[in-house]
């Protein structure tokens, strides 16, 4: 019996490393954590980029003035997660009691990025183009006061999105933002996730590498013209030396920008402590 349970936890520590998720949630029911002065809603619509149905899920306040228009939030779930994600492990709902439109879309495990190896996945394409032409004409939104943010990879997707495009967000918040996947080198040890994202970025030292690699994307763009950005990472978090390195390019470079550096691992117990926070500087910017 023991020699059965020693291998059933090898196998699963196998698991893991082989298939070097930056983040696993954990298996639940959809039971969004919505406050009383809030609705959501599910749209399902066509992505012209991808050519098939996508969904993501709205929060935005119960009652709202035909006049009013209203900052509006693009929530990006990590690796392994999806459009329910945020709903869902965070209590972002009362945010958008205040006066916000939350749009958290389904980006599956793209890394928000067009495919180097699969060009009808152009998912960089649906965020920037398709989601948001949806979102903003189906939404009373205010388009000059647009944010975007995320978790792991959906972090990272925040960063690239908002240097790659730097008039079209004024506010990128990311928490434990998987920075350096585009310049990973090789390991046995992932070799699964090595080679997921040589499918999404390219060969290594490749030119679509270079054009979604953040570090690549900051030493080149205008800091004048990009936008605010707000980063944090736990100090339990292996992916805490390259988040530190690159908070020190954007200061080097003169980037706006905040960074917090505490206690915590990768997951929704440090996130969620970071979201007041981080929204306090989303509403900051966009006033």
């Amino acid at each position: 019996m023991r020699a059965i349970k020693n291998l059933a936890q090898t196998l699963i520590v196998a698991t893991l490393l082989l298939t070097g998720c930056d983040h696993q949630p954990t298996p639940h029911l959809d039971q969004p954590r919505l406050t009383p002065g809030v609705r959501m809603e599910d749209v399902v619509f066509r992505s012209l980029s991808l050519n098939r149905d996508l969904k993501y899920r709205v929060i935005l306040p119960g009652t709202i003035s035909n006049a009013r228009k209203l900052p509006i939030v693009y929530l990006l779930h990590g690796g392994g997660g999806d459009f329910r994600e945020w709903s869902n492990d965070s209590n972002v709902a009362a945010f958008a009691e205040k006066g916000l439109i939350l749009v958290m879309p389904e980006g599956e495990s793209s890394y928000y990025t067009n495919s180097a190896e699969h060009p009808s996945e152009r998912f960089e394409d649906y965020i920037v183009r398709d989601l948001i032409s949806e979102a903003e004409s189906r939404f009373p939104a205010d388009p000059s006061r647009r944010a975007i943010a995320g978790i792991s990879m959906g972090g990272f997707g925040a960063i690239k999105l908002g240097l790659k495009y730097p008039g079209l967000y004024k506010f990128v918040g990311a928490l434990s933002p998987a920075i350096d996947v585009p310049s990973r080198p090789f390991s046995i040890k992932r070799i699964s996730q090595y080679r997921h994202h040589t499918a999404i970025f390219g060969a290594w030292g490749s030119q679509t590498r270079k054009e979604n690699d953040p570090f690549v994307l900051a030493r080149v763009v205008e800091p004048k013209t990009a936008p605010f950005i707000y980063i944090t990472c736990g100090e339990q978090e292996g992916l805490l030396p390259a988040n530190r390195h690159f908070a020190e390019l954007l200061a080097s470079r003169q980037f706006h920008f905040e960074s917090h550096f505490g206690s915590g691992g990768h997951d929704w117990n440090q996130w969620n402590r970071r979201l007041p926070d981080m929204f306090a500087s989303l509403v900051r910017q966009l006033q």
